[in-house]
């Protein structure tokens, strides 16, 4: 693992995602003392601004977007002091050589970079002309990284003529998420759950990424990608491979990383009838009236906001289960959760006492909560002479119960931190990113040739009717 940063440039640094995300996080990261003491972060944008104004943007963000309970002035002070400001043009190679002065001396150098992925290559291009690339730099990307698997490779050749693989961090964002993580932590510490973890005991898998906003101002970028592009393409197919991974033999960047990629190019080519796709119309959400997407963006489109898939992970582990994603906007809550129901019992001895048992199932709740609930069967208290009643007990652990001594950390203060001191383990390497567009191209392509457009659905219901025939032609329903 390479030396610790000791200089961060952060790009975009005046736009919503820093403001919202990165500055706040880099703040919670000071006020732990988590960063290296000699650590310089470098702002640069378009936005023109000296330190001292860059300064007070960076403060106002901070106050609206860290809880008044987790707000330090003396904190903000100690981060705001290691903070200069560059204005910089992505496409004037002019600019460059000021971002390369404000960085100072060639030492470790991490790099945020979250600009237009048409801007990558000409970023790329002028860091490396500057000395900001190579050896003693690492990258980080955000997300769009191309549109298909052409496109995606364009990026990362662009990147690649200048950054190393093992210095190149590319961001899901999701992976950063502590449930997430402990995900792994459920599956590989604890004895109890890996030895039912395969077709033998699970029946199959939900994968539920849903939302109650609509466009929010995205409509450019979304209705150009959809929600195939923008949601199952990167965070769900990550938590799919996190659940259907083999065992890594060490938690660390290569061992992780290999077990993903092996489950992403195990995943069955789509079928056109294991699909479905929406758009959302108008309808109401959490109470209040919303309009169609066709209102929101102001113009025709045949652009999804809703998908449901089945999917198949043809390997050994996984043969016969399947994989149930669906991800959607406008939806009746927002919720990320995966479900894993366990089979049936192979014979239950209490039927003859005129009791019926519920499999198991295990739920991951990613946001807004961070909970872990397995629900297993109990006898219900009583005498019960006329015959025994089993009743579905849920054993929780809420993060906030468990962990109430920790606070609940930004997903990017672990990727920024892990970023700062070089550790690839929580980002996505190329080999991953390409084997997820490879799988998606194949569906756009069947959609394509099978004419396959959007069927309406209505704002705070969870997509059209067909989502919910996909899962019970099955015999099996959405939870709910």
């Amino acid at each position: 693992m390479p030396d610790k940063a000791t200089t961060l440039i952060l790009f975009g640094a005046t736009g919503d995602l820093a403001a919202r995300m990165l500055l706040p996080s880099l703040y919670g990261l000071v006020l732990d003392d988590l960063l290296p003491p000699s650590l310089r972060i470098v702002a640069t944008a378009r936005s023109a601004h000296d330190d001292a104004s860059f300064r007070a943007l960076a403060r106002t963000a901070l106050a609206e977007h860290v809880p008044a309970a987790f707000f330090d002035e003396a904190a903000a002070d100690r981060f705001l002091e290691r903070v200069t400001y560059v204005t910089l043009d992505a496409t004037d190679a002019a600019g460059y050589q000021r971002l390369a002065e404000a960085a100072g001396t060639p030492g470790e150098t991490a790099i945020f970079l979250s600009t237009a992925p048409s801007l990558f290559k000409p970023t790329i291009d002028n860091l490396a002309a500057v000395g900001l690339a190579g050896d003693h730099v690492r990258l980080a990307l955000e997300k769009p990284l191309g549109s298909d698997l052409a496109s995606s490779r364009e990026i990362n050749d662009a990147v690649a003529s200048a950054f190393p693989e093992e210095r190149t961090f590319r961001i899901d964002h999701y992976l950063g998420k502590e449930t997430v993580q402990n995900l792994l932590a459920l599956r590989f510490a604890n004895l109890l759950f890996e030895p039912v973890w395969s077709s033998n005991h699970i029946d199959h898998v939900q994968i539920t990424v849903s939302e109650t906003i609509g466009l929010e101002g995205r409509g450019d970028y979304y209705d150009g990608a959809g929600a195939l592009r923008d949601m199952v393409q990167n965070h769900m197919l990550q938590l799919l491979a996190l659940v259907a991974m083999e065992p890594p033999s060490a938690f660390d960047a290569t061992a992780v990383r290999d077990e993903k990629v092996k489950v992403l190019r195990s995943l069955r080519p789509m079928r056109v009838e294991d699909s479905v796709t929406g758009q959302y119309g108008s309808g109401a959400v959490t109470g209040k009236p919303v309009g169609s997407y066709v209102e929101d963006l102001g113009r025709a489109s045949e652009t999804e906001t809703f998908v449901a898939l089945k999917a198949h992970v043809d390997n050994w582990r996984w043969a016969g289960v399947s994989f149930y994603l669906r991800t959607g906007k406008r939806c009746p809550e927002r919720r990320t959760e995966i479900t894993i129901q366990f089979k049936c019992v192979p014979h239950s001895m209490f039927a003859g006492r005129g009791a019926t048992s519920t499999p198991n199932r295990l739920v991951i709740s990613i946001q807004p909560e961070e909970n872990i609930t397995l629900e297993l069967m109990a006898k219900r208290p009583g005498l019960d002479r006329g015959g025994i009643r089993l009743q579905e007990v849920p054993l929780a652990i809420g993060r906030a119960d468990a962990f109430e001594d920790t606070r609940r950390r930004i997903a990017y203060e672990r990727l920024l931190l892990d970023l700062i001191e070089g550790d690839p383990t929580l980002f996505v390497r190329r080999d991953e990113v390409e084997a997820q567009w490879q799988w998606i191209d194949g569906i756009r392509a069947a959609w394509a040739s099978a004419g396959q457009k959007p069927r309406p659905y209505a704002s705070g219901t969870w997509g059209p009717s067909a989502a919910i025939a996909l899962i019970e032609r099955d015999g099996r329903s959405w939870n709910d």
